[in-house]
């Protein structure tokens, strides 16, 4: 028996690939409109847009980046074998960006009233990963 064999028999977790570049950008200062730009299929420029609207106040703009980089990150999932369920767990750095933007739909939508959203988007996010869940929120 494999020591990372999953005993439960449900999907094995999902590692998107990693894509640095964005990540660094963003560390090093680089506007995330401008991350957002040059590498526009990075959730993590996404969901960091949707983080700065959300703080700002720009709860509709926060709303819409954070959908752009949910859907960005659901594409690399899929590239990247997830069959729409199982763990990507927050603890694997590549995957954060997604999550992070998954959080951000389900807090937008919170705030703008669309109840079924957050409650679907938030337990998109715990299935996923428990750990995003309780570091996110």
């Amino acid at each position: 028996m494999a020591i990372h064999e999953n005993l439960l028999g449900g999907p094995p977790p999902t590692h998107l690939p990693d894509d640095p570049e964005p990540r660094e950008m963003l560390a090093a200062g680089t506007a995330p409109s401008d991350v957002a730009a040059k590498y526009p299929a990075s959730s993590l420029a996404w969901a960091q847009l949707a983080d700065d609207a959300f703080e700002g106040g720009r709860v509709v703009e926060s709303y819409a980046y954070a959908r752009t980089g949910y859907h960005r990150g659901l594409d690399a999932l899929r590239r990247a074998g997830w069959k729409g369920h199982g763990p990507v767990p927050f603890e694997h750095e590549p995957n954060r960006g997604f999550l992070r933007a998954l959080h951000a739909l389900a807090r937008a939508a919170q705030a703008i009233g669309e109840q079924e959203e957050y409650e679907r988007c938030s337990t998109f996010l715990r299935d996923s990963s428990p750990t995003a869940a309780d570091t996110l929120t």
